[in-house]
């Protein structure tokens, strides 16, 4: 039996060697034999290649490296018994909890204004809004939106979220649907975007979207968060928000062409803060270990956890 593994952007010596490492008996290859490789069970992958996974005939199952899992449903190829598990790891929720909060917090304690203070030799304080005074809206409620709410409830942040379907959190006010998606937009003093990429969200943060937001926030205007995926958002939109000061400020981990053209904008606005898709890296030595385990209990006619609904898109 062979493992594919077989990503783009990720280094596939140190994944090679962590899946080694909590299974060292396994075969792993980094591209089939042949289009047809009967070898194959099980794939494990990100951004992979194009039709890599269209015609292995025994492959059970494919597991994505990150929390996305848009890169596999891009490929109208892959054949749609095959069941696909997202990966839900205490090490990567940690990671994108820490970097919402630095972002909230940052803008929350005007960041940018003292950084460009400092730059300047200006002594000047600036008003500041207690956390209780500051609505966090987060769009978003799967495993890693749910951490990161409790974790600004916690600060004192006054917080709320937003989901497709309906779900309740305790000290969480919780929205869904369209008449949710309004009423969070229109509440939040900082906003934050940690949704799936699917045909419904992709492009979802454009001009009407940002239209949507509050006038005004004891921040100024609102602050803009976005650590889900680069094809929530359009550029263009957020740059104009900021120019026209809708938007205060951003925080943009992703975008929609990464890495993000030397020639954009974004890279120089006095008032956006980039990461290169930085905010939850995968950690091979804390991932490999959880794909093995999911591999091996399956091997064992165990269930899958976490599992893709195709339909929704994740």
């Amino acid at each position: 039996m062979t493992i594919l593994l077989s990503v783009t952007g990720f280094d596939p010596t140190r994944w090679t060697e962590a899946l080694l490492g909590t299974a060292p008996d396994e075969r792993i290859v980094l591209r089939p034999s042949s289009a047809s490789d009967e070898s194959i069970r099980y794939a494990v992958v990100w951004k992979q290649p194009p039709h890599v996974l269209t015609d292995l005939p025994n492959l059970e199952a494919i597991f994505s490296l990150g929390a996305g899992v848009d890169h596999i449903l891009a490929d109208r190829t892959v054949p749609e018994h095959l069941p696909i598990v997202r990966i839900v790891a205490a090490d990567l929720t940690a990671r994108m909890s820490e970097y919402v909060v630095w972002r909230v917090l940052d803008h929350h304690r005007r960041g940018a204004t003292y950084r460009a203070q400092q730059a300047r030799g200006l002594w000047n304080e600036r008003r500041q809004p207690a956390a209780a005074d500051i609505q966090v809206g987060i769009l978003g409620l799967g495993e890693l939106g749910q951490d990161a709410a409790r974790k600004l409830a916690a600060l004192g942040f006054r917080v709320s979220g937003w989901s497709r379907r309906e779900k309740a959190l305790e000290g969480i006010e919780c929205l869904h649907g369209e008449d949710g998606l309004g009423r969070i937009l229109a509440s939040s003093d900082i906003l934050v975007v940690l949704l799936p990429l699917t045909p419904d969200t992709r492009g979802l943060i454009d001009d009407g979207f940002l239209s949507r937001l509050k006038r005004e926030t004891p921040l100024g205007t609102p602050m803009l968060i976005n650590a889900g995926r680069g094809g929530l958002q359009v550029d263009s939109a957020i740059l104009r928000a900021l120019n026209d000061n809708r938007l205060m400020e951003a925080s943009l981990d992703v975008f929609e062409r990464e890495p993000l053209p030397a020639a954009s904008p974004l890279w120089r606005h006095p008032r956006v803060f980039v990461t290169p898709h930085a905010a939850a890296s995968s950690d091979p030595a804390a991932l490999a270990p959880i794909i093995m385990q999911q591999i091996a209990a399956h091997r064992r006619g165990e269930p899958l956890a976490n599992l893709v609904d195709r339909a929704a898109g994740y």
